[in-house]
């Protein structure tokens, strides 16, 4: 079952299920799903657009909140032992500490928007001992914002894209697929590049 199909069949619950569990380091496509919601809401309005916004809001730091305190009582070692189950390795697992030694709460803050930090930023946030009140601060503004730019620009094209028609369906179509293939290449660029940094970091198994 697709996640369009979900989200036309559950509507809000099926958003809130995708965000939080993504959010709390479940490696499902919270993302797509707000993206999907946004879309289908432009395009038959069954669903309102500022509903489809709170509910991907207060499911994405409801997330967040659980993947910290989870990182906080299990740490390294519950990830050592589970990781594996939700694609958490090692090596994402010294990104994570990386960048959060180094810029703390704007990477919660960015992490929001992008793939793999998303995911699991924030129960790494718990296992380094982030400072409860600056998580919470950056994670909340990260997943506000973050909903809000996500919901208005889906819905938007989807509402632009049913008026249009013929050759501007094509072009647009083209456009939209070219940027998303640019946007995975270079984040995936970075998170190896960031790969590298952090094993010289911290070189062998974390503690």
């Amino acid at each position: 079952m697709s996640t369009s199909h979900l989200i036309s069949s559950y509507g809000y619950w099926a958003i809130f299920a995708f965000i939080a569990a993504e959010s709390l380091g479940v490696p499902i496509p919270g993302e797509t799903a707000l993206i999907a919601a946004g879309a289908y809401a432009g395009h038959t309005h069954h669903l309102n657009p500022w509903a489809i916004f709170a509910v991907a809001a207060v499911s994405a730091v409801a997330g967040n909140v659980a993947g910290y305190l989870i990182g906080m009582k299990g740490g390294f070692a519950l990830a050592r032992r589970y990781g594996s189950k939700v694609r958490l390795d090692e090596r994402k697992l010294k990104v994570g500490r990386y960048v959060l030694d180094r810029q703390g709460g704007k990477v919660v803050f960015f992490g929001r928007f992008v793939s793999v930090l998303r995911t699991y930023i924030s129960f790494l946030a718990g296992t380094v001992h982030m400072e409860w009140k600056r998580f919470t601060v950056a994670s909340a503004a990260g997943a506000v914002i973050w909903a809000a730019v996500y919901t208005a620009l889906s819905y938007n094209a989807a509402n632009t894209l049913k008026k249009a028609s013929g050759t501007i369906d094509i072009v647009v179509g083209a456009v939209a697929i070219a940027v998303v293939v640019a946007l995975v290449v270079v984040v995936r660029k970075q998170v190896n590049a960031l790969a590298d940094k952090a094993e010289a970091a911290y070189p062998g198994p974390l503690e």
